[in-house]
């Protein structure tokens, strides 16, 4: 009896969990391929799973986020959708590479051509990013997810430090440290003399010879020492046999 108690409340709890946590493998999220770092470039796929069981997703509009600009965002082509990229005026010109830029992505949307994604699925939606801010650790993106049946899921709700989760949370990129000689950042390394670059290669290709001699050395070392005590064991041995 205490057996059954156990293993009914365990499937209950169980059950329990899977409740709770089910909307969470519902939301529209987003994640990049590798690493994201301040000041670069990075791929990323927005994942869309379907939780409906009787409507497809037809469409989906990701907001960019206007406190941190992206000028360059180039999306994949994916069979079964068309994408188009809108555009807007900035209130404050970036610069990039030397260059002013005025305009920034200020949404991306992807169409469904046919069925879209079927119950029981999921899609991602890839782009390139680029160059990332320095200024923040996350960008945040708002998503509307539509289904065959015209309705319209907003995840859009930003997360509060120390507040529980929202019901339908936006998509957060987070953004790793910047890295030297990224692209569109100072680069600090320069280029050495080719004298110098020989004699570099010069000492690296030594190493290995150097250190097998000291290997050698060590190894001839120790058979002298083995090969003294072994005598010197064969020595006492016989005496020991005289002396008996």
């Amino acid at each position: 009896m205490k057996v059954s108690r156990i293993a009914a409340v365990g499937a209950l709890a169980g059950a329990t969990v899977l409740v709770l946590s089910g909307p969470a493998f519902a939301h529209v999220s987003v994640s990049a391929e590798g690493t994201a770092a301040k000041g670069g470039y990075a791929t990323v796929n927005f994942k869309v799973p379907n939780e409906r069981d009787n409507a497809s997703t037809t469409k989906l509009e990701v907001s960019f986020p206007a406190d941190h600009p992206l000028a360059s965002v180039m999306p994949q082509p994916i069979d079964g959708w068309t994408v188009k990229v809108t555009k807007s005026k900035l209130a404050k010109p970036l610069e990039m590479h030397g260059e002013k830029i005025s305009e920034a992505v200020s949404k991306v949307t992807w169409t469904a051509t046919g069925k879209g994604v079927e119950p029981g699925f999921f899609q991602k939606f890839p782009l390139s990013l680029g160059q990332l801010p320095e200024d923040t650790d996350e960008l945040v993106f708002k998503a509307l997810q539509t289904y065959s049946d015209k309705e319209v899921v907003r995840w859009i709700e930003v997360q509060e430090d120390g507040a529980e989760e929202p019901d339908n949370p936006a998509p957060v990129l987070a953004l790793s440290a910047a890295t030297e000689g990224h692209h569109g950042g100072a680069s600090t390394t320069t280029e050495e003399p080719a004298e110098q670059a020989a004699a570099k290669t010069t000492t690296t290709a030594a190493e290995p010879a150097d250190s097998s001699d000291t290997i050698a050395r060590v190894l001839g070392v120790v058979g002298i020492v083995v090969g003294v005590a072994g005598v010197a064991f064969g020595v006492l041995a016989g005496r020991r046999r005289t002396t008996v």
